[in-house]
């Protein structure tokens, strides 16, 4: 009856991923269409905790099988439609058959006529009465001139922002696909990269001898399915590769595991705040490898568009608010303007030195679980994906209280209020904090005493620190 009770959750958390995919209109907070998204996203949530509860019941192999089962049915439902809340796997598409003809995709934004030859009818199509057809099309124009260029692409008048690691999946997706196929290459991508994670979780936690059920956090969560496979948003590779490497650095592989981090940064750039929990055993084998993988991957491209290869990231950053403090939800409270962005600075960069001193090199997962959840309570990015780097790390290390920051992060997508979302944000704070202080124990004040007075000594193995 366990067993037939979890079932039926997964069975119930994979049809309503269908209809989320399939009936629901294509997420637009300019047009109001807030509610349904809304509502079917707390839904998914709710049933992702309940069979989760239920799985606790169910003991022997059945776990692994039913992990494994439902990760696979609800990663197949979230391909059963196009993306519904992003249109940057459109991006995704146009880099790779870009490459795939010769062209470097940081040399020409996707709407320069010089690539007209290329653009295929379902990322560009034509304009019907000078209006340009479909929820997931937008209005653009060729540049210096008032030609209209309708296209999927949200922001076909820049270049590309992501890294060469990125652009390589890419250009390899559509080498094997063709230009003509839509959407589903990269979300069978996902759905294979999400598998690949929710199987090494598995091995990790057996061999570590922890609960395996623990992998269920990844494997059935909603936002691995709608973001990383729907969406198929490329930080779902990035975070694959941050797993790898933090295994590896964790056997003591600190060269291998390193390797895997660099190139997780030239996927992303933001799994750079991995480095630190993977720098206690051996720091400079974890560097050097990091940095000329990095390295070893931007090199055809920076020969051939130099300082290019940067493509739109300055302007992103600035048109997000981040180098003026304004997209600090939190920060920008008690520091207006640039002053907020120097206070994140800082209290990264003391996040980032106590994580380095206080993580056990044999068990990084902690360390990571809090470098990662704490940047994206600080940073509060209005993008949930940015938070699949943080679910792995939950399952590793069993502190099922830190989904609230994934969770939160979506409702900052979902519903358009400041006020709301700095409410949420703060939320999950206080229930981390809180359950952090409930499992330290009795204990935790004279701890948090003796950590005041030296803060970056690393900790005696064996002794129970803050971090830990």
């Amino acid at each position: 009856m366990r067993i037939v009770a979890t079932v039926v959750l997964l069975a119930m958390s994979t049809a309503a991923t269908v209809v989320s995919v399939v009936a629901l209109p294509y997420y637009d907070a300019k047009t109001g269409r807030v509610e349904p998204h809304v509502w079917f996203t707390l839904g998914l949530w709710m049933l992702f905790a309940l069979a989760f509860l239920s799985l606790r019941k169910v003991g022997g192999k059945a776990v692994t099988v039913l992990v494994l089962a439902g990760s696979l049915a609800i990663g197949v439902a979230a391909m059963t439609g196009p993306p519904n809340t992003s249109t940057d796997s459109a991006r995704y598409a146009w880099d790779g058959i870009v490459q795939n003809a010769g062209i470097s995709p940081y040399a020409y934004v996707p709407t320069d006529p010089a690539l007209e030859d290329l653009r295929p009818d379902w990322l560009f199509p034509a304009a019907v009465d000078g209006e340009c057809p479909g929820e997931r099309i937008q209005t653009s124009r060729e540049p210096g001139s008032d030609t209209v260029v309708c296209t999927a692409l949200n922001r076909g008048t820049v270049p590309t922002i992501y890294p060469p690691a990125s652009e390589l999946v890419f250009a390899g997706v559509r080498l094997v696909v063709g230009d003509e196929a839509e959407y589903w290459p990269l979300q069978l991508l996902g759905l294979i990269t999400s598998l690949g994670v929710t199987i090494i979780l598995l091995r990790l936690l057996t061999k570590r001898g922890l609960d395996p059920r623990w992998a269920a956090l990844w494997g059935w969560c909603p936002l691995v399915a709608t973001e990383g496979i729907t969406n198929s948003h490329i930080d779902l590779f990035a975070t694959l590769l941050v797993v790898i490497a933090t295994a590896l650095a964790a056997s003591n592989r600190v060269w291998s595991g390193g390797a895997a981090l660099g190139a997780a940064i030239g996927a992303k750039l933001i799994p750079v705040i991995a480095a630190p929990a993977l720098l206690g055993r051996r720091p400079l084998p974890v560097i050097a490898a990091s940095i000329g993988i990095f390295a070893l991957l931007y090199v055809p491209y920076v020969i051939s568009d130099g300082i290019g290869v940067l493509g739109y990231l300055p302007g992103y950053l600035s048109e997000e608010g981040y180098e003026s403090g304004t997209r600090f939800i939190l920060a920008s409270l008690i520091a207006p303007g640039f002053a907020s962005t120097v206070l994140v600075g800082v209290l990264l960069v003391i996040t980032a030195v106590l994580v380095w001193r206080k993580t056990d090199p044999a068990n990084p997962w902690l360390g990571q679980l809090a470098m990662i959840g704490v940047t994206l309570l600080i940073v509060s990015p209005r993008y949930p994906w940015y938070a699949l780097l943080l679910v792995p790390m939950i399952a590793m290390t069993g502190r099922w209280e830190w989904m609230a920051v994934p969770l939160a992060l979506t409702e900052r997508l979902l519903f358009p209020s400041l006020e709301f979302a700095r409410l949420t944000v703060f939320l999950a704070i206080v229930f981390v904090v809180v359950m952090t202080i409930k499992r330290s124990g009795p204990g935790i004040l004279a701890r948090v005493k003796r950590e005041l007075r030296h803060p970056f000594a690393r900790p005696v193995r064996g002794e129970a620190t803050p971090i830990e």
